[in-house]
């Protein structure tokens, strides 16, 4: 006799579900083709069968490659919701918010926070979450990640703790120079007139 199936207990395969993740397959290598339009439409048609986390991630990469960030976004944002515990998801949608036509630093922070606890010891992590710390004025937090990502083994960290630490230095400087010029102010006395 003819085997009928492949695969044991065939009932319990839904066939949408192998379509989904064929057009995932296809997705993927269309992206690594370099063909970011074909890929998007594999992963948007993947997302349409079944909504699952790899495919909303895929997708966000797409519109992210085709600088359609408000898209990128919300796909990130529902991968997050399905895999909370995805660290390149939150870092992917960090990014997003920081180049988006509006960008959010505050929300960049909190998701690159949430990776960098997920992934403590990735020091690519470290390293995007120092440096949004610094553009944000967050200066000795912003060295502790840098620190933190030289010690994982970035190498280019280094640079960066020295510039961070002469400018804490020089806010620590202005301050007391600050302070000293308010000390030394002389009470004039007002002019009767």
């Amino acid at each position: 006799g003819w085997a009928t199936s492949t695969t044991p207990n065939s009932s319990a395969v839904n066939p949408a579900e192998v379509e989904a993740m064929q057009c995932l397959e296809e997705g993927t290598q269309k992206l690594e083709e370099g063909d970011v339009e074909a890929a998007k439409a594999l992963y948007k048609r993947s997302v349409e069968i079944k909504r699952t986390a790899s495919a909303l991630f895929n997708l966000g990469v797409t519109h992210y490659h085709l600088k359609e960030f408000d898209d990128a976004i919300s796909a990130w944002k529902e991968a997050i919701a399905l895999q909370p515990s995805s660290a390149d998801a939150h870092t992917n949608l960090a990014s997003a918010y920081i180049v988006s036509a509006v960008s959010r630093p505050d929300l960049a922070l909190h998701h690159l926070r949430v990776a960098a606890s997920l992934a403590p010891e990735d020091a690519e992590i470290a390293f995007n979450l120092a440096a949004v710390l610094e553009a944000c004025g967050f200066l000795e937090e912003a060295l502790e990640q840098y620190k933190r990502s030289k010690e994982y083994g970035v190498e280019r960290a280094a640079m960066h703790i020295r510039n961070v630490s002469a400018k804490i230095l020089g806010k620590k400087m202005k301050a007391a120079e600050e302070e000293s010029k308010e000390g030394t102010k002389e009470e004039k006395p007002e002019s009767s007139s």
